[in-house]
């Protein structure tokens, strides 16, 4: 009959694109997209430093482990100052009206300036020239602070930008869209960086820090192009502007925040001790092959995108946040529990869904707490609470990393050695020693972000699950 549907074509992106549903009238989902290209970016970024030159400059370029180890630490320095970048975004005073655009600009060109020095400091490095290695150990270094600072000022300033555009009710589910963009990113770039990659030559990894250059700078364009309305009267060099010390008190004030970050900073620390350990544990202790292990990433990747997605659908329907990262701690501890037991177990299945159950918490955990940190830091103090998240998550990860790795050695070499008893000679108890160390932080975190599941804000209107998906588009 004419006139007549005879099936709704328009609902069925909402039911399968968890995050359709994301967009409002004033912010569609085209626009929300493109906005997330900077998380894209920082994903592609933080693979080539972390990933792709950390093995290439131990394995192809002979250079000392020390001495990578200590270089792609480097950008965690700057994670301390993402507090004040995102007070100094918040108070930006500039006659052309923008507050995060410029932060999220130059932080481009920090990344950009990053990797277009990196290449030729990793030839010098090789000793593939007739200059002293010094110079380009010097030039490395800086290359990655530079990246680094660019990374952590983009995310922070864009974080920001995205809590400014977003509604109160789509705010959640925007978070973790940007999250899975990050997550993506990661993705691809691993697996497009290493096909590139093959054959191996000096020349061909110029040419892919050159494209990742390139690319950084035309992704990030693209997010910020007509994004943030201009206000000059908000941004006026004339107007008041508090200092960073009062804003960081006046966000203080009252015990929230101060017991959200230390949440955030302990539960952080928990998911991320097992990152460079998880793989060599299934290799040693389970007996597991190299690509066998090489699963375990995307399984720990396919728990943090079910847990991404999962929050993003509780949080639109007006559920905690503290509540729902409270379950990814507790996801948390029985994945890692999970692990534990495979090993006496020697269950390759159980030590999978472990990997996955990291990922799931992480994934609830992050959102969870980073929509908590938006939602205290609304309006004008958006950025300076998002600038404290991202500092104390970064510092608290980089820590852990590090942290976990010289415990695990410790305590192994002690084990092997007998001076823990004869019970515990196996190589194996330093990797247990880290996993249960790691449940002991998920229940500290569990303790710091008890109270504020508890505490209500008497300003916060009920909660309301309305939607706009693409199914609501008119036709």
């Amino acid at each position: 009959m004419a006139g007549t549907r005879l099936f709704d074509w328009t609902a069925v992106a909402t039911r399968f694109l968890p995050f359709a549903d994301v967009a409002t009238p004033e912010l569609p989902l085209p626009r929300i997209l493109r906005l997330s290209l900077f998380q894209v970016s920082v994903g592609m970024a933080a693979v080539l430093l972390t990933g792709t030159l950390n093995r290439v400059m131990i394995v192809e370029l002979g250079l000392p482990a020390a001495l990578v180890a200590l270089m792609v630490a480097i950008p965690l320095l700057f994670a301390p100052a993402r507090a004040l970048i995102g007070h100094k975004s918040d108070t930006h005073r500039s006659i052309l009206g923008w507050k995060r655009v410029p932060y999220i600009w130059f932080g481009t060109l920090l990344q950009f300036g990053g990797f277009a020095i990196l290449p030729f400091a990793l030839l010098v490095m090789s000793g593939d020239t007739h200059g002293p290695v010094i110079i380009g150990e010097a030039a490395a270094a800086l290359a990655f602070l530079l990246v680094g600072a660019g990374m952590h000022t983009t995310q922070t300033a864009g974080l920001a930008l995205a809590t400014d555009l977003a509604t109160e009710e789509t705010r959640p589910r925007l978070v973790a869209l940007l999250y899975v963009m990050l997550l993506l990113g990661m993705m691809l770039a691993a697996l497009v960086i290493g096909q590139l990659l093959q054959p191996f030559s000096p020349i061909r990894l110029i040419q892919v820090i050159q494209g990742v250059a390139a690319l950084t700078l035309a992704l990030n364009l693209a997010a910020l192009w007509k994004q943030e309305a201009r206000n000059p009267a908000a941004t006026s060099p004339s107007g008041e502007r508090p200092p960073f010390r009062e804003s960081w008190r006046a966000l203080l004030a009252g015990g929230r925040v101060g017991r959200l970050l230390w949440a955030v900073g302990l539960g952080a620390a928990a998911f991320s001790m097992q990152d460079v350990l998880l793989e060599p544990y299934g290799g040693e202790v389970l007996g597991l092959a190299v690509g066998q292990t090489t699963m375990l990433t995307a399984l720990w990747a396919a728990g943090a995108l079910l847990g991404f997605g999962l929050a993003a659908q509780r949080l639109g329907l007006g559920a905690d946040p503290h509540r729902l990262a409270g379950l990814g701690l507790l996801i948390g501890i029985g994945a890692f529990a999970a692990v534990i037991i495979s090993e006496p177990l020697q269950s390759v299945t159980l030590f999978g869904l472990g990997a996955m159950g990291i990922g799931l918490g992480g994934g609830l955990f992050s959102v969870g707490t980073l929509t908590a940190a938006m939602a205290l830091g609304r309006g004008s103090a958006a950025g300076i609470a998002l600038g404290a998240w991202g500092a104390v998550q970064a510092t608290a990860s980089g820590l852990a990393v590090a942290l976990g790795g010289v415990l695990r050695d410790i305590v192994s070499a002690l084990a092997v050695s007998g001076r823990l008893g004869p019970a515990l000679t196996d190589s194996g108890t330093g990797y247990s020693f880290v996993w249960h160390l790691e449940i002991a932080l998920l229940f500290a975190a569990l303790a710091a972000l008890g109270p504020l599941a508890r505490w209500v804000r008497e300003d916060r209107p009920p909660a309301r699950p309305g939607r706009f998906g693409l199914s609501e588009f008119p036709t």
